[in-house]
């Protein structure tokens, strides 16, 4: 609890209140709607899962630009599997097809989380390069292998059930974000996991010298974030009905705004998913504002950037002064 009012997580929940009652007072009819919180809530759902697994790669001062490329890869390899198995068209696929489509797509992310961990931690090589390399390299190869085009083929069975389904009103994407989120907070805040990772972010040769093995955790955090976005990829085809190949390229950019807007610190050692998730939200619940009190939508990017610069700025100076104490 400390942690979460230490940080500028508090604030960005006071931001984001303050802009639902805003959107509310000027359009009540549309904005406090059932319909308006279910399809914000879908909307966000792929994001928020991305979002987890960069927590925990920027809360050890690292960055992992590749996660929006190993998505749309992870989508296109269970597409083509799913679509192989059912002789070339997985639309009257049953489940047993859909369960491997799920495990193919989060192997391939974990794949490409393991391959950017070994780079970052072993290699040494800074995560920036190595994450900006398999950014091009997932996205390539998701081209190679669809031959640039879109995969279609969704089984109905996932369509209707993880992509549009609902169970007691809540949409079935929905809640496996929600289930995702709680454990990536769970493992966070009461594991050794999770201190592992807030102490190699505060210091990583402390961590080392108080017998941590920061190589090899360093290496699960990469593996961690790669794994969720490969899921995020099977998430993203339920919804979509397609393993697009465009249409996520600023995904890895929309992620680290929200872990940062969270109150995640760019320097590392201090965050937590609680704050990510209201970091999703912000940026979602001004992009909805804006279409229904009839704004125009390009003022969202302007207006999330200076929420951005804002939240680094306070984490800054709020640094600056625990340093002169």
């Amino acid at each position: 609890m400390r942690r979460l009012l230490g940080a500028n997580t508090l604030w960005i929940g006071l931001v984001l209140l303050v802009l639902i009652a805003v959107f509310g007072a000027l359009r009540p009819d549309a904005v406090l709607t059932v319909f308006t919180l279910q399809t914000t809530l879908v909307e966000t759902a792929v994001l928020l899962v991305l979002s987890v697994g960069m927590t925990y790669v920027v809360i050890t001062a690292g960055i992992d630009l590749s996660v929006g490329s190993v998505l749309v890869f992870s989508g296109v390899t269970a597409a083509m599997t799913m679509n192989a198995l059912s002789g070339g068209d997985a639309t009257d696929a049953g489940w047993g097809v859909v369960v491997v489509g799920l495990l193919v797509a989060v192997v391939s992310g974990a794949a490409w989380g393991l391959l950017n961990g070994v780079l970052v931690a072993r290699a040494g090589i800074p995560p920036l390069i190595v994450t900006l390399g398999s950014f091009g390299a997932a996205l390539g190869a998701g081209q190679l292998l669809s031959n640039g085009s879109n995969v279609g083929g969704v089984p109905e069975v996932l369509a209707d059930s993880l992509g549009t389904g609902t169970w007691f009103g809540v949409p079935d994407l929905v809640l496996l974000a929600a289930v995702v989120t709680a454990l990536g907070a769970l493992v966070l805040g009461t594991t050794r996991f999770g201190r592992h990772t807030y102490a190699i972010g505060s210091n990583a040769e402390a961590a080392r010298r108080a017998g941590i093995r920061v190589t090899r955790h360093l290496v699960r955090v990469y593996l961690l974030a790669g794994t969720l976005a490969g899921l995020a990829g099977f998430m993203a085809l339920a919804y979509f009905r397609v393993a697009s190949i465009t249409g996520h390229d600023t995904d890895n950019l929309n992620a680290i705004a929200a872990v940062v807007l969270g109150g995640t610190s760019l320097f590392g050692g201090a965050g937590s998913v609680i704050g990510t998730v209201l970091g999703v939200f912000v940026p979602a619940v001004l992009r909805k504002g804006f279409v229904i009190v009839g704004v125009n939508v390009y003022w969202q990017p302007i207006a999330v950037a200076v929420v951005l610069v804002a939240a680094v700025w306070f984490d800054q100076s709020r640094r600056k002064a625990r340093d002169q104490r």
